[in-house]
């Protein structure tokens, strides 16, 4: 049945809900196509199918709460609602941005935990000193963790953060790479980098950085220290043998946490190496203050297309024989 719904929006500008250039409405109106959507003023106007229209005016009433609580809606809350929303496994009263789902606030923006996967990541972490975080990609696992260690040192509850990556070969040569090893190395880290520039200004984080205060090293070098008072993340678990995870989890000092993310669907080592992200599980499973949370696509935070990609992918492996 087809049905027409008005939107007040009282206590907000306009620009705040519908973006820079009408960039969130413009998103909005392109994944929900089926939906006749009228911005006047200060009302939005909605025609189409009643189940979607209903759908529609829960996702900008949720939009009208973050503005008025948090003074903006941004591109990437606006990613999340609309994932929960076509999520078949959930629903928007999930995703509610209250206080509780804040990680870390910041000079320039909070740090939110926006799915349900990410808000166990979180509560986990409290409740253990040693977290798995495993999932496919765009599901936000090294940007929460990296938000939780971050929180933790803001905190003072460690003094340190070590954040680590396997250097392994995707399909390019290291040493094909132009530069030193410092130089070659980067790109594995850069991730990394990229996660903590949201969190912290350039110059804060270049100044932790040389006090040795924050720490991205490749997997490697982490071999034969023993590391207390530190929240460590090994991002990119999958690409880490059996070896390597033993001896990073047993880097870990008095005082000290750990974050494992990694995705088991990508996994780069040669076929003759097992990926000690896959044969965690098992191993570890029945060791108190050792957790486990899996993400799946519907925690992806990403463009609406990478859940459908995830999807396709899952399909394609289960045709095979």
């Amino acid at each position: 049945m087809t049905i027409e719904k008005t939107i007040e929006i009282q206590g907000i500008e306009p620009l705040i809900l519908f973006g820079p250039y009408d960039s969130l409405l413009k998103k909005i109106r392109n994944e929900f196509s089926d939906i006749q959507i009228t911005a006047r003023g200060t009302q939005i106007t909605l025609r189409g199918r009643d189940e979607e229209v209903a759908l529609l005016e829960r996702i900008f009433s949720e939009m009208i709460l973050l503005a008025n609580k948090h003074g903006e809606v941004l591109d990437t809350d606006l990613n999340a609602l609309i994932n929960l929303a076509l999520s078949p496994a959930h629903t928007l009263k999930a995703a509610h941005h209250g206080d509780e789902d804040i990680i870390i606030t910041t000079t320039d923006s909070t740090v939110r935990a926006k799915t349900d996967g990410q808000r166990r990541m979180v509560a986990e972490a409290k409740n253990n000193d040693i977290l798995f975080a495993i999932g496919p990609a765009g599901t936000g696992k090294t940007y929460t963790a990296v938000a939780i260690a971050v929180a933790a040192w803001k905190a003072k509850r460690v003094k340190r953060i070590v954040l680590a990556r396997p250097a392994v070969e995707a399909g390019e040569s290291l040493g094909f790479l132009p530069g030193d090893l410092a130089q070659k190395i980067d790109p594995y880290l850069r991730p990394l980098y990229d996660a903590l520039q949201e969190m912290l200004t350039a110059e804060k984080l270049k100044l932790l950085i040389e006090q040795r205060v924050i720490e991205i090293v490749p997997l490697a070098y982490m071999r034969g220290r023993t590391m207390s008072n530190a929240f460590i993340i090994l991002d990119e678990a999958q690409n880490a043998s059996n070896t390597q995870m033993k001896m990073c989890l047993t880097r870990l000092g008095l005082n000290s946490k750990a974050i494992i993310t990694g995705d088991v669907t990508q996994i780069d080592l040669p076929k003759e190496i097992n990926s000690g992200l896959i044969s965690s599980p098992e191993i570890l499973n029945n060791i108190k203050g050792i957790s486990f949370v899996y993400l799946d696509k519907s925690d992806v935070v990403r463009h609406k297309l990478v859940r459908d990609i995830i999807n396709a992918y899952e399909i394609h492996e289960q045709k095979k024989p």
